[in-house]
């Protein structure tokens, strides 16, 4: 018996296999890819209950810590943390992307940061922080933006950034002449 009718459609002609979607709806993050790799032709639409997370459009040194990885330490020049499994660790990165199952535990300080699992620890984030509704965030927390979708937990001594105080321009002083 061939297998071959299953994949045909009603008149006989054969139809394309549908290539293998992402699974940004498992995690609530963004599946990434890299630099030189293109998106495959098909489009994907993330699950509407999922609302998506859009990385900055350029390219960030990453370091994905998958589901069932346990990674301790300090992480120096990564500029995009994933994280899927646990990781336990201090370092400084412009992203932060916990998605949901993973787990942070330490001190980080980034520009922006999507917490999707579990923050255990000190964050700060200089430009925004938020927390999807399966997040949960706790022990303390800086930001300029915070952001916490219904759901989501916030559990931290919370200190919010403000504008960095504009400079002022160099005036000097008159100066003041002495005696004559």
């Amino acid at each position: 018996m061939s297998l071959g009718i299953l994949n045909r459609s009603k008149d006989g002609s054969p139809t394309p296999e549908s290539p293998a979607k992402p699974r940004e709806a498992d995690t609530g993050i963004p599946v990434f890819r890299a630099a030189g790799n293109k998106p495959p032709n098909a489009s994907v639409h993330p699950d509407a209950a999922t609302p998506a997370v859009v990385p900055e459009p350029i390219d960030l040194r990453t370091l994905v810590v998958g589901r069932g990885i346990h990674l301790r330490g300090t992480v120096a020049d990564a500029e995009r943390l994933v994280v899927e499994g646990t990781v336990d660790a201090t370092m400084d990165a412009t992203e932060l992307m916990v998605a949901a199952g993973g787990t942070f535990r330490g001190e980080i300080t980034v520009d922006v940061a999507h917490v999707a699992g579990r923050f255990e620890g000190s964050i700060t984030a200089r430009k925004r922080l938020v927390i999807r509704d399966t997040g949960i965030v706790s022990g303390t927390a800086r930001c300029h933006r915070l952001s916490v979708e219904e759901g989501g937990q916030l559990s931290a001594q919370m200190e919010m950034l403000g504008e960095a105080p504009a400079r002022r321009a160099f005036q000097p002083e008159p100066a003041v002449q002495v005696g004559d």
